[in-house]
């Protein structure tokens, strides 16, 4: 009889809060590079995709075709200006309305360019700043009702920047950074129903803009211990794995930077 008590009053373990089907996540900037990425990784795992997009229309378009080509009526598209801050809750709105609720937001979007010390304008300040921090922070307060509904959970997308200044990025390295302290800030918040983490992405897809050339690309790799690039896939993976595997985990940043946060 002891050892029969005994091995019920084992504690049970933790259950993997898998994505299952019908699960919705709205994305930002989720048109094209790491933000399809993302989409296509959770729409594998059977979540359906608000998929937002500012100006990358004809990206949008192929990506939702290609995806409710899998599973029909799957994705949904809303084009939305990040920096209007007034229009946000009618972007939760319309994601609530379309699909019937909200289990997940990632925050994708963001502005990179060079600001360089003497050189930085108040509309530089006020682009990346407001992609980058503004714009969640307020995403995340207009979708917390429907996310403490479904118990959901919130992924920033972040940098390697945040902890380690990027050279004449100086006001992108402040946002990232003020992201990362948002991300722990909002998990406070916003517990116990909603989980907040982060991913940070070292080396994974170049810049649009030509500011790293070939040589400074090299440079990157020799200096990242994995010794390669990443891929859009291995950021995707982290972000699945903080909204489908991690029930235990919040106020986290997860570095997907082939190690190069502890060889800078």
């Amino acid at each position: 009889l002891r050892r029969h008590a005994r091995r019920h009053n084992r504690p049970r373990k933790a259950t993997p809060e898998a994505l299952v089907p019908e699960k919705v996540v709205l994305i930002t900037g989720s048109a094209q590079r790491i933000g399809a990425a993302i989409c296509r990784q959770l729409h594998a795992r059977g979540a359906r995709i608000f998929l937002h997009y500012r100006a990358s229309a004809g990206e949008a378009r192929l990506l939702q075709a290609e995806l409710n080509h899998v599973r029909e009526d799957s994705v949904a598209l809303i084009q939305a200006d990040l920096l209007d801050i007034a229009k946000l809750p009618s972007l939760v709105e319309q994601c609530v309305n379309r699909f019937g609720r909200l289990d997940a937001l990632v925050n994708n979007a963001s502005s990179f360019f060079r600001t360089q010390l003497g050189e930085i304008t108040a509309a530089d300040w006020d682009d990346l700043i407001g992609t980058n921090v503004r714009a969640p922070l307020f995403l995340a307060q207009a979708a917390a009702p429907a996310l403490r509904r479904a118990q959901g959970a919130i992924v920033n997308i972040t940098d390697i920047h945040a902890d380690r200044p990027l050279k004449s990025y100086v006001v992108y390295s402040i946002a990232k950074s003020a992201l990362v302290g948002m991300t722990r800030s909002l998990a406070r918040e916003l517990a116990p129903e909603i989980r907040v983490n982060a991913v940070a992405p070292g080396p994974v897809i170049w810049p649009e803009e030509d500011s790293f050339d070939e040589l400074a690309r090299q440079r990157i790799i020799s200096h990242t211990p994995l010794r390669r690039e990443g891929l859009p896939e291995d950021v995707a993976g982290a972000v699945r794995f903080l909204l489908a595997d991690a029930p235990y985990i919040t106020g986290e940043t997860i570095n997907v930077d082939g190690g190069r946060h502890i060889a800078l």
